[in-house]
This record gives structure tokens, sequence and C-alpha cells, in this order.
């Protein structure tokens, strides 16, 4: 092979290798989910007002207001330091509570107020499946019976 020949070789490596490095950081960069805390999110000060954010923390106990005629909500979310009131209008997750951790997607106003186009309900990561006491009884009786019918042959 000529120097000629490898150096356009080794050029174009260079090139597809920093094209695939591209493209690997730039999707996991918009698979990662950042989010702001509010004391973070008061800490930017009026360089916050108007830009997009998620704003993330727990949902401040007896803070939950809905009006009656509309799918509007308000409510707090808090880092156990600061509190940003959120409005939302909208259906929000089933898993969204008081006491329990959300992000909320849309932008912080001049008033002080997040207006959220978009809540994600957090949840435990422990699973418990739901028991029913009656057929967890009978399923235990089935399998009893099963063993006994297959002993006795």
């Amino acid at each position: 092979m000529s120097h000629k020949h490898r150096m356009k070789l080794a050029i174009g490596g260079m090139v597809v290798l920093l094209s695939l490095s591209y493209l690997i950081y730039g999707g996991l960069e918009e698979s990662l989910v950042y989010f702001v805390t509010p004391s973070e999110l008061l800490q930017k000060g009026a360089v916050a007002y108007g830009r997009p954010f998620r704003l993330g923390g727990l949902v401040v106990q007896d803070s939950l207001i809905k009006r009656p005629d509309a799918p509007i909500y308000q409510f707090t979310i808090t880092d156990g330091n600061q509190v940003v009131p959120v409005f939302y209008q909208g259906i929000p997750p089933d898993l969204f509570a008081e006491g329990r951790g959300a992000i909320v997607e849309g932008t912080f106003t001049a008033q002080g107020i997040f207006q959220a186009r978009t809540i994600l309900a957090k949840h435990s990561e422990e699973y418990s499946p739901a028991q029913d006491d009656s057929s967890l009884a009978s399923a235990q009786k089935r399998v009893k019976s099963l063993i006994t019918r297959e002993e006795s042959q």
C-alpha cells in the first residue's frame, strides 16, 4: 500500500470514528433525564424566567388543588429546602399524588410560578404485587391437592 493510500484510509477511519462518537454522545444526552431541584431553580433567579426546565421534587402534602370545572391543577414541589408553586393544565398521570416524587416539564415565570406542560410521576423502586388473600388461599389449596394426588399415585 502506498503512503497516500494509507493516509486516506486513516483520515476516513478518523471521520467514521468521530461521527460515531458524536452520534453516541448525542443519543445519550437526549435519553438522560436532567432536572433541577426547587433550590437550584430559585438560585438561578431572573436567568431562569421563560426558559424550559425539568423541575423535580416531592409534591407537598395538602398543596394539591384541582379546579372543579376544568382539569387545572395547582400544587407545590419541594426539595426539603425550597418550594416552587406549579400550575398544570391537563390530566396528570395515575401515580401523581401528594407526598410523592414528580418531575414537571415547563417554564418558570417572572411571577415565581412554574408553568408545567408535562408531569412525570415517580414511583418507588420496590415492587410489591397486590395480594388477594382469598385467591392466594385457594391457589395454595389447589397446589396441596395436586401434590397429595401425585403422592398417592
